[in-house]
């Protein structure tokens, strides 16, 4: 049947199911935006949808960019990690930083091979002024020894934030783009072989992705930006807090760790062997 003699019937069939009361509105909706005859995607020409991996534009006040360059200075200055955590106690272009208890870093070997960045800090790492110590940070520490890493001995934990959001809330844009510098400058100094990011705002901030994490976890990726000698590997993985809030998750968890041991061994970095 030709598709404009079609219509009226279709029509008459909508209104007598929701004469019938049976909700309409979404199959409504589609019928009213179907594409228009001889358009492409009624010919059956499909687009193929691509990730977008661009980076977020963004508005940025003249105060908002002034403590980008300050952030930006202060990074560049800082020749060793040492130095830049030196830095970022100093910053106080992060209005977090005057409602947090303490400045949450990093914790582990500066000199270490990995290096997994976070989101923000929670009460518990804002009293102990380090990542990843409340209950995720322990789930954590439970996976990563798993495939023979330690904070003691051979990873370098941070946060894309260095302040605790009031109530643990996300933190805002305009918060995430004043610590980038130091984040940024954190991966040049560390050039670690295997970058893990844990959790939305760590992977699409410094991916300059928008695709969910469940779309970018479980493959190989990098890390690359102006002025870095070389892309990084780098891989996204589930945020410990929310297994903890999904525990049925903890099996795309645990392949996440599965590929980064076998990516670790491919890479010859050296880890801790399992009693």
């Amino acid at each position: 049947m030709d598709a404009d003699a079609a219509q009226p019937s279709a029509r008459a069939l909508l209104a007598f199911w929701r004469a019938a009361g049976v909700d309409m509105d979404e199959a409504e909706a589609v019928y009213a935006a179907a594409p228009a005859r001889g358009s492409a995607a009624a010919q059956g020409s499909w687009a193929r949808e691509e990730p977008i991996i661009a980076p977020r534009p963004l508005q940025r006040p003249k105060q908002e960019a002034s403590t980008i360059d300050a952030a930006r200075t202060l990074a560049a200055e800082a020749q060793t990690i040492a130095e830049l955590r030196a830095a970022v106690d100093k910053f106080d272009g992060c209005a977090l930083k005057k409602t947090a208890r303490n400045t949450v870093f990093s914790d582990g070997v500066d000199a270490a091979q990995v290096l997994l960045i976070g989101e923000a800090p929670g009460r518990e790492e804002d009293e102990r002024g380090k990542p990843f110590v409340g209950r995720s940070g322990q789930l954590l520490d439970r996976m990563l020894a798993q495939i023979g890493l330690d904070r003691r001995s051979n990873i370098l934990i941070s946060n894309t934030i260095f302040w605790r959001p009031p109530g643990n809330r996300d933190p805002t844009q305009g918060e995430i783009v004043a610590c980038l510098p130091f984040v940024e400058r954190l991966i040049e100094l560390a050039q670690p072989k295997l970058l893990i990011l844990t959790g939305k705002a760590a992977a699409q901030t410094l991916l300059r992705r928008e695709e969910a994490v469940t779309r970018m976890r479980g493959r190989k990726l990098s890390y690359t930006r102006d002025g870095l000698a070389a892309p990084v590997n780098a891989m996204v993985m589930l945020h410990p807090a929310y297994l903890l809030r999904q525990p049925q998750q903890k099996r795309l968890a645990w392949a996440d760790f599965l590929l980064a041991e076998t990516w670790l061994s491919e890479l010859g970095v050296g880890r801790a062997r399992q009693s």
